[in-house]
């Protein structure tokens, strides 16, 4: 038996220290293209310490781990040899009070977890314990479709909305520099997070809904955003000619803006931005909040004759229409739907809800549960991606 109590820390928190004391990192969990720079790439040390310890227990002798660690790592450890080789099995998790026992702010528990013999007849499933004993039982989760579900039993009463889309969810924009890209209205002026008095064109400037602001249903925005281009890779330089004051008003912050430390700014055009592109004009949003553990959905639509912006802690599905964006709402705010997130979300997380629990949600599946599939024969072209024609024989009965 390995027992223990690795580092709770990631790569982005040892960065804030200074620190350089990390192991040699590697893409381990085979993260693509944009969520391999991003922070869903964020390196838990914990996470890499005891999948290493795992896989050097040996498989022929009857062996055992537990660790006090975080529960997102513990389930990050499941998910990968559920994922991948199926070494371990008769997994629990044990959750601890860690600021009684340690004085810190985070969901934390004991894991437990086997190293089984064969790979054949692993349960991919854990339960989850309200104490150290194995009487407390508060759920059980696992692994559906290759990821994991918060509440394997809520799961299967609605698994019949788990499907594919022929739709994509997106994420509001991506800046990094609130204080200079974020303004409120002063007069006939705007303000920045400096409290400085900002007079720029008009033509970079959009209203703003943040996901406190969806999570409360304040849906007329407070908040601008300067949006420095309309897709990513389109080249900044043209605002020096088209608005000025707005190149200038950037470069007075360009210290910010340039020392932005995500490496998704490097290598691409001055006063980049992301998570933008045609989508993010849509003039009607169906939008939900990545960070609050109450999930509605909100249509968004224009103000002030502009489309409203997102932020990166939110996201949406970008409409033609206000007519089905208030469809789309109604549908992903059913009982049958919101049941269903609540069974593959993890509110412990530091963002519940994700694109990847989103992409999850079967539209086509759940207009037929709520007894709305004849509006989709009628208009099929409410599920039509933003941007692209598709086969409306797709909605055919």
């Amino acid at each position: 038996m390995i027992i223990g109590n690795p580092p709770w820390v990631t790569n982005s928190s040892l960065s804030v220290l200074n620190s350089g004391n990390l192991p040699k990192k590697n893409n381990f969990c085979r993260l693509k293209g944009f969520d391999a720079k991003t922070g869903k790439s964020n390196f838990d040390i914990a996470e890499w310490m005891l999948i290493k310890l795992i896989e050097s227990l040996p498989i022929k002798k009857a062996s055992r781990l537990a660790m006090l660690c975080k529960t997102s790592t513990a389930r990050k450890v499941l998910k990968y040899f559920w994922q991948n080789n199926n070494r371990i099995d008769n997994s629990s998790i044990h959750l601890i009070d860690a600021k009684k026992h340690f004085n810190i702010s985070a969901d934390a528990c004991l894991f437990v977890t086997s190293i089984c013999k064969s790979n054949k007849n692993i349960n991919k499933s854990a339960y989850i314990y309200g104490d150290l004993s194995f009487t407390k039982e508060i759920r059980r989760f696992g692994i559906s479709n290759n990821d994991l579900v918060a509440d394997m039993d809520g799961f299967d009463k609605y698994k019949s909305i788990d499907g594919a889309n022929c739709y994509k969810w997106r994420s509001g924009i991506k800046h990094d520099a609130i204080k200079v890209m974020e303004l409120v209205k002063d007069g006939d002026s705007y303000k920045n997070g400096f409290g400085e008095i900002v007079s720029i064109e008009p033509n970079y400037i959009f209203p703003l809904l943040k996901s406190s602001d969806l999570s409360n249903n304040r849906l007329i925005p407070s908040k601008y955003m300067i949006v420095t281009q309309k897709k990513i890779n389109k080249d900044t330089s043209a605002i020096k000619t088209t608005a000025p004051n707005t190149w200038n008003y950037l470069i007075r912050h360009s210290q910010i803006l340039d020392n932005r430390k995500s490496r998704i700014y490097k290598k691409h055009f001055r006063f980049s931005i992301f998570g933008v592109g045609a989508y993010s004009f849509s003039k009607w949003k169906v939008a939900v909040s990545g960070f609050h553990k109450k999930i509605f959905f909100r249509a968004v639509g224009s103000y002030n004759n502009k489309p409203i912006m997102l932020d990166d802690t939110c996201y949406f599905f970008p409409c033609y229409s206000k007519k089905q964006a208030l469809f789309i709402e109604k549908l992903l705010n059913s009982k049958a739907c919101l049941n269903f997130l609540e069974s593959l979300i993890f509110f412990d997380a530091k963002r519940p809800v994700t694109i990847d629990i989103l992409k999850r949600i079967d539209l086509i599946k759940l207009s037929e549960v709520n007894g709305r599939f004849d509006t989709i024969l009628k208009h099929p072209d409410y599920f039509e991606p933003y941007g692209t024609k598709i086969e409306k024989s797709l909605f055919k009965a």
